[in-house]
Parts: structure tokens; sequence; C-alpha cells
């Protein structure tokens, strides 16, 4: 229930698509009598689009996201095991298309095969299912395996999780998978930006992770305020800092976690 309610909400929640359809509203509008109306929804909707394209607002909504977790010391023991949450492949483009396509979170799946090699002994485990919505198509950990396994990871090292659909499922099927004991490290790969909640949830199920974050959409030095960055991740950035702003919040309301924003 949790799940389908996610994705109606930011169906219709989307930053862009709300500003998008609040404007065409508007035009619609502007042929009624409530032109007047009309006029100010156009108006508002291009202001929106126009503070999410042309300024860093969507830096500023990632930046504390990014920043909230450090990188572990490279002196670090050697893990348990490495847990690399779903969400960098495109599994329709990868069905169609019968290769392993990556997006933009593709650095869980590169720094996990680093990681492996830097600790052999250590468990690789991957968990992600299908988070298609409303149809399932496959298992992302079906293409995660091909890549791995390609890039030469050991089959016996690593343990495939693809039942989950979103990272509450993520943090409950891996901790009944792998029934971590006390004393055992494990390393927890996901994007930063994704890395707050991510612990949240781990640490509310019971299973205590050591954050390994990769995948920044940020410089993290204040470059982005200088360099220039186009309209279109201006614009992805704004939605992902609000999807993630938003989903810290209905993770602490449902009691999903125990902090809103989950601290070192």
């Amino acid at each position: 229930m949790f799940f389908n309610a996610s994705k109606i909400f930011w169906l219709i929640a989307e930053p862009v698509s709300v500003a998008i359809f609040v404007g065409l509203l508007g035009i619609v509008l502007l042929f009624t009598r409530f032109a007047r109306a009309g006029r100010a929804l156009v108006a508002g909707a291009m202001i929106a689009l126009a503070v999410g394209s042309l300024t860093p607002i969507g830096v500023v909504l990632l930046r504390p996201l990014e920043d909230r977790f450090p990188q572990p010391s490279a002196a670090m023991p050697p893990p348990t095991g490495i847990i690399v949450l779903g969400g960098a492949v495109d599994t329709a483009r990868s069905e169609s298309r019968r290769q392993v396509y990556l997006d933009a979170d593709a650095a869980r799946m590169t720094a996990a095969v680093e990681l492996a090699r830097r600790y052999p002994n250590a468990r690789l485990v991957f968990t992600g299912g299908s988070a298609g919505f409303p149809y399932e198509g496959l298992a992302e950990a079906i293409s995660v395996r091909e890549l791995w396994l390609a890039l030469g990871v050991p089959a016996e090292q690593m343990v495939f999780e693809e039942k989950s659909r979103n990272t509450w499922e993520n943090a409950v099927f891996t901790r009944d998978l792998v029934k971590p004991k006390p004393g055992e490290t494990w390393l927890l790969v996901t994007s930063a930006w994704h890395m707050p909640r991510s612990v949240g949830i781990f640490r509310h199920v019971g299973f205590p992770v050591v954050p390994y974050p990769v995948a920044y959409r940020t410089f993290g030095d204040g470059r982005e305020f200088r360099v220039t960055v186009s309209i279109l991740d201006r614009l992805a950035m704004l939605d992902l800092g609000v999807r993630e702003w938003i989903g810290l919040l209905a993770y602490r309301l449902a009691g999903k976690t125990d902090a809103l924003f989950p601290a070192p």
C-alpha cells in the first residue's frame, strides 16, 4: 500500500510536472470567464519554471542531503559485507535493448565492483527487484548480476535480493537474507542524496550500516554556483531534491525512520 501510494503521489506531485499542468490549466481558463485566474496561473507556472531552471535552488536542496554522511576512512577494517541498493539500472531499456543500461546513479554499480576487489572476502549483496508501476518489469537484480559477472566479480562473492520495490523493503528483505550478527561491519552503498533516508531506515529495522555515499549530483565545494549548469540538469536536481525531502518526511510520519534527517 505504501509503495503504490508513493508512486501515485509522485506522478502528480513532481515539481516540473505540477508547473506544466498549472500552466496548461491557466491557458484553458484564458478562454473562459475565469481568464483573470488563468493569467495568474500561467504567470505563476512560468515563474516557478524560471526559478527552477535558472537558479541553483535544486543544488540548495541536494547539498545538505549529499553532505550529511562523509566517506568512510580508507583505513577502515575490511567489512563483513557490502550492501548495494538498487536504482541505478533502467530495467525497461535493459530488457528492450538486451544490454545493461545504467542511469545517472551508475556509480552505485561501479563502486560496488571496486569495493568487491578491495575486500575480496566481503559478501557483495545487491538488493533491488522491480520498482515498475503500475506494471512490474524485469527485476533489477537480474541485470546487475550480468553486469558484475561481466566485470569480473566472482559469482561466489555475490548475493542477490530481488523482491524489494523501495528502500524500506531493501532494508527489511536484506536484513532477513543476510542475518547480520553483532560486531559485524556492513557497508551501505547508495547515492549520496539518498543516504540519509537509507541509513535511517536500516537503523530503524535494526541493521546498523556504515554509509558509503556515491553518485553525487553536486560538486560539494560551491562550484555549482559558478560553473554553467544546463537547464535540464537544474530541473532534474530540483525534482530529485524535492522528492527526497518529501520522502524523508513521509517515512518519518509513517514510522519507518526514527529521525526526520538521520545524522552520523
